[in-house]
């Protein structure tokens, strides 16, 4: 029994880093005079992300394609990438930032009394998922395919999960974020990778292969601050399974 507790408080701390988003600060996103200074007015250049192997599915994803079917329907033959003109570009940057000012964040269990819904938000509210789903399908009806737009999953600097869109271009992986207007390579957002949608099968996912510099990330002090507290109520649990023992 007590070795039973010991996983479920441990699995409880550890499901932390499994779910949520990271928390967005609203003051400091520029207002829109100044959105403009923040972006180039000609494409950038970034660096092609590397997917890997076959990854788990977010459960909340799956839910998502069942009520959504029209969003996670890939076509055969579809290009994994798109050529990142000026006219695209500046579709993209429009994208981000429209969907940025339409919805005012929320988290899913006091907007939908769950966990984890997936969503495309009617109401004007929703968490990171539900931003980068939204542009992914204001993307989609510009024309973007929906194998070059794929809704990843990272962890903030903070040690939170949070999800993005990247769209994949002839000039590399662009990421569309909640928590900024401006639209960067994902080499630049500062975040740790660990899975996104993939090209082939929008329902599946794989792993990412990062560079060694965002490998070796040193890691963020919340997951630090997670182990730790795993490890110390795993010793409490052990010593007073003990102590219950002697008596």
């Amino acid at each position: 029994m007590c070795r039973v507790l010991v996983r479920l408080a441990f699995a409880a701390l550890i499901g932390e880093l499994l779910a949520g988003c990271a928390t967005p600060n609203v003051g400091a996103i520029p207002s829109a005079p100044f959105r403009a200074l923040l972006q180039p007015t000609s494409p950038p250049t970034a660096t092609a992300m590397l997917d890997s192997s076959p990854a788990d599915v977010p459960p909340g994803f799956i839910s998502f394609c069942l009520r959504f079917p029209d969003q996670c329907a890939v076509q055969a033959n579809t290009p994994s990438t798109i050529a990142l003109t000026d006219t695209n570009w500046q579709t993209i940057k429009s994208v981000n930032d429209s969907v940025n000012e339409s919805i005012w964040p929320m988290d899913d269990e006091k907007h939908y009394g769950r966990a984890e819904y997936w969503t495309i938000p009617t109401d004007g509210y929703g968490d990171c998922e539900d931003y980068a789903l939204t542009k992914r399908k204001a993307l989609f009806d510009a024309g973007f395919p929906l194998a070059v737009l794929r809704v990843a999953i990272v962890i903030a600097s903070d040690g939170q999960r949070h999800s993005v869109l990247t769209v994949a271009t002839d000039k590399g992986d662009f990421v569309l974020d909640n928590l900024r207007n401006d639209v960067v390579g994902w080499g630049d957002a500062g975040y740790r990778w660990i899975e996104r949608q993939d090209s082939k099968d929008a329902i599946r996912w794989v792993s990412i292969n990062t560079t060694p510099a965002v490998a070796n990330m040193p890691v963020p002090p919340r997951l630090t601050q997670v182990a730790a507290t795993a490890a110390a109520t795993q010793t409490d649990a052990i010593s007073s399974a003990g102590q219950m023992q002697r008596q």
